[in-house]
């Protein structure tokens, strides 16, 4: 590789650069690239964005042969960290997390910025390594930011400063650095001292930091990329100076031209904006709630930028992987928002910064996705407090947000409010959800499940409701139940309006888990999945916990593991089970596996299919917890209801457990019992295709109980 005749010194280089005075790429970044013949670079995280960002942003020098090494930190999730305070073998996490940054997905400009880095790789002009701290037992991140340059003719310069090897820490953000050249009287000794610093660094020989080699696999992967994606690495495509588009950091929200607004979703957007931008859509699962939502925002965002305001767009969500669709979805969009969930120390500086921006008018727009933990937090809490630009809340089922703790956090500084659920009404909370509705508004637009079928906005379904009686010890564990349940209900308390952590509302759930966990229900479950045996797209949902037993004796079977055998031991159809442990990484596999239709004939579910998991290709259901709950069944049918290619209905099957006809039990006290079982399985029936095969098998329950009016 050649350079100039003087290299480096050939150049003029200032002491410090400050985006107030200089252009830091311009001036520093960019003339140092063109002579140097080696960059060695200590700095942020390791993402597949940074990365592919990293590629294009040194085209030219790469493409002259120019040698690299990058020290970055690994992005470690809670989880990972605790694997290895645990004593987890350290390269396999590490390896663990590089593959998850890998597998995330990605556009064709950061594919091809990937590809780029596997070139370099396998062409030995960049080696890459991982730092994390580790000090006294405990795990932190690796924060320094340095770099030095070299030349042919041995010249250096060292540098140490704020900005990240990212379109963000290079161009579009608020900068300093400070440059210490070896040619200079003063500067050469701190040169040449961090280069020393660099070193130890790159020979893990530096105190309370660990330095590890890039893992293999995902060395691999990156090799594997570069051969597949042709998309030469061209000195003049250079992010430095022209970003890919796919990655650059939009300055508004904008429709994408492939999605088409339905009719309902352009009257619940105009519905919202005509109630000055606050109020509720209770929308049926599967109506496409997130991307309505999208829609109002980016219309209040075109009102506010022709006023040339800017808006801050928080999303709030009950779990951490509806984080990952949000931000998904909102990218869709054209702005890339703020993760806000696990470790503060990954998204408090970005949030910072951001509003930082949007209050020096640098920042047309700042989105943001919290899970409702991070957002109740102090630390979240105290940020959103000194917002004072526009900002728009917009939370995705918003029941969960109806609890003491959590209403208390909404934020009275929200100028424009939008709250999403097929079911707002809190359950057994009428203080909760008039609290939602104080807040938010009122409910503005409605779109029913039977709505939502006619305008073929969901699939049509079949419905079979499942009748098992208990057994022998089951039934007399009810009986003991409802007797005790009667004591209560003589004394004045009402079973509809019982307080779940009540006495009344513990023997309530205990009663519920044995219809729910009844032994009964799985032999005509094995009948079931027999009979579709050949078919894909088949989910289980189980009941919680395990099945309860008389007092004193030990724990009950766990009817997870019951239908795991069930399906994959005795069955033998290819299975796996989707718990609240399945890590977030792992349960994107499992769908993706799923919604193949050749890997994965069923999956197994406790609770984690309920709220905001898109798995349109699921086509048939089997029920077998017992839950009276409306919003719990409603999630439920409205997986089983999305539509997909090549799906034309959904078939649910809903195993009811009741105890045998002649059961010694109080006849009131347990027909008023049973009507929520028969209310929710009415409700499924009577939208579906076989409404009257329903009403034949549910008639001898009804007549037994007098209920024949449901």
């Amino acid at each position: 590789m050649t350079t100039g005749p003087d290299g480096l010194r050939s150049l003029h280089f200032e002491g410090r650069y400050r985006s107030d005075r200089e252009d830091v790429v311009k001036g520093f970044y960019l003339p140092a690239f063109s002579v140097a013949t080696s960059y060695s670079r200590a700095v942020g995280y390791f993402t597949s964005t940074s990365m592919a960002l990293f590629a294009r942003g040194i085209g030219n020098f790469a493409e002259r042969g120019g040698r690299m090494r990058l020290i970055a930190s690994p992005h470690l999730t809670e989880d990972d960290v605790l694997d290895i305070e645990r004593g987890y073998d350290v390269r396999a996490v590490i390896a663990r997390a590089a593959e998850r940054q890998l597998e995330a997905e990605q556009g064709d400009s950061v594919l091809d910025g990937l590809g780029q880095v596997g070139r370099l790789i396998a062409e030995g002009r960049l080696d890459i390594k991982l730092a994390f701290v580790e000090q006294r037992g405990r795990i932190g991140i690796y924060h320094e930011k340095l770099g030095v340059f070299r030349d042919a003719a041995g010249d250096l310069i060292a540098f140490t400063g704020s900005s990240n090897e990212t379109l963000g820490g290079l161009a579009a953000n608020f900068e300093s650095v400070e440059v210490y050249r070896s040619w200079v009287d003063g500067d050469g000794v701190r040169a040449l001292r961090l280069e020393e610093d660099f070193e130890a660094l790159w020979a893990n020989q530096t105190q309370n930091l660990r330095v590890e080699d890039f893992p293999d696999v995902a060395r691999d992967r990156l090799v594997k990329l570069g051969q597949e994606r042709d998309s030469p690495l061209s000195p003049h495509d250079d992010a430095l100076l022209s970003p890919p588009v796919a990655v650059d950091e939009a300055t508004h929200l904008a429709i994408p031209n492939w999605l088409t607004i339905r009719a309902y979703q352009r009257q619940a957007v105009e519905s919202w904006l005509r109630h000055r931008g606050r109020g509720i859509l209770k929308m049926a699962t599967g109506t496409g709630k997130t991307k309505t939502s999208m829609i109002a925002a980016t219309k209040l965002a075109d009102v506010l930028r022709r006023r040339e305001e800017p808006l801050v767009m928080l999303v709030i969500v009950p779990l951490q992987h509806l984080v990952d669709q949000w931000v998904a979805e909102v990218e869709g969009f054209g702005v890339r928002p703020i993760p806000v969930y696990e470790s503060s120390q990954k998204w408090l500086p970005l949030v910072e910064e951001q509003l930082s921006q949007v209050r020096l008018g640098q920042r047309p727009i700042v989105t943001m996705v919290a899970t409702n933990a991070s957002f109740a937090g102090s630390r979240f809490q105290s940020i959103l407090s000194r917002i004072s630009q526009p900002l728009l809340v917009i939370a995705d089922e918003v029941h969960n947000l109806g609890s003491t703790a959590y209403r208390s956090s909404m934020p009275s500084n929200a100028t424009y409010r939008l709250a999403l659920s097929a079911t707002p009404e809190r359950w057994f909370d009428d203080e909760g959800t008039d609290a939602l509705i104080d807040y938010f508004g009122p409910i503005v637009f409605e779109l029913g499940l039977g709505d939502a079928i006619d305008t073929g906005a969901l699939c049509r379904y079949t419905y079979h409701p499942r009748l098992v009686e208990l057994g022998e010890d089951e039934t007399q564990l009810y009986i003991d139940l409802s007797t005790k349940i009667a004591k209560y209900v003589a004394a004045g308390e009402s079973i509809t309006d019982a307080d779940l952590n009540s006495p009344l509302g513990h023997l309530l759930r205990q009663r519920a888990g044995v219809l729910g966990h009844a032994e009964g229900k799985l032999a005509v479950l094995r009948d079931d999945l027999g009979a579709h045996a050949d078919s894909w797209f088949q989910l289980v949902y189980c009941a919680e916990g395990t099945r309860p037993v008389p007092q004193g004796d030990p724990r009950g079977p766990n009817q997870l593991r019951e239908v795991m055998q069930l399906v994959g031991r005795d069955l033998r159809l290819a299975t796996h089970s989707y718990i609240s442990d399945t890590p977030r990484a792992e349960r994107k596999v499992l769908l993706r596996r799923f919604g193949s239709g050749d890997d994965l004939r069923v999956l197994v579910a406790m609770r984690c299919l309920d709220e905001g998991v898109d798995i349109p290709d699921a086509r048939t259901g089997y029920l077998l917890a017992s839950s009276s709950n409306p919003r719990q069944f409603i999630q439920r049918r409205g997986r089983l209801l999305r539509l997909a290619d090549g799906k034309d209905r959904a078939r649910i099957f809903d195993y009811l457990a009741v105890p045998p006809a002649g059961t010694p039990i109080n006849f009131d006290i347990e027909r008023s019992l049973l009507t929520r079982e028969l209310e929710r399985a009415n409700e499924f029936g009577k939208l579906s295709e076989n409404y009257e095969a329903t009403l034949d098998t549910l008639r001898p329950l009804k007549e037994r109980y007098q209920l024949m009016h449901l």
